[in-house]
């Protein structure tokens, strides 16, 4: 399993709009993507509404876990940039 740490760049946190961009880029990659809050459970990155059950705020720490390196990476990727813009 491959794993990153990131921190969410949205300015508002992982609400309906980046959330639903970063669930649209898990199921398109057609990879299994968690999310987790440290401290928390994981949760499904190819649904928005589990993505927005985290509750991740800007300048929350998120960990992106997948089998596949490149989908974990972009995955991450989406997390850090600022989806409201």
């Amino acid at each position: 399993m491959h794993t990153k740490t990131v921190i969410v760049g949205s300015a508002i946190g992982l609400h309906a709009r980046p959330a639903a961009i970063i669930s649209e880029a898990v199921v398109n990659a057609g990879v299994p993507v968690t999310l987790t809050l440290e401290g928390g459970e994981p949760v499904d990155a190819g649904s928005a509404l589990m993505i927005m059950t985290l509750g991740a705020g800007n300048g929350a720490e998120v960990t992106v876990a997948s089998e596949d390196e490149a989908v974990c990476k972009s995955i991450a990727d989406l997390v850090q940039q600022d989806l409201d813009a």
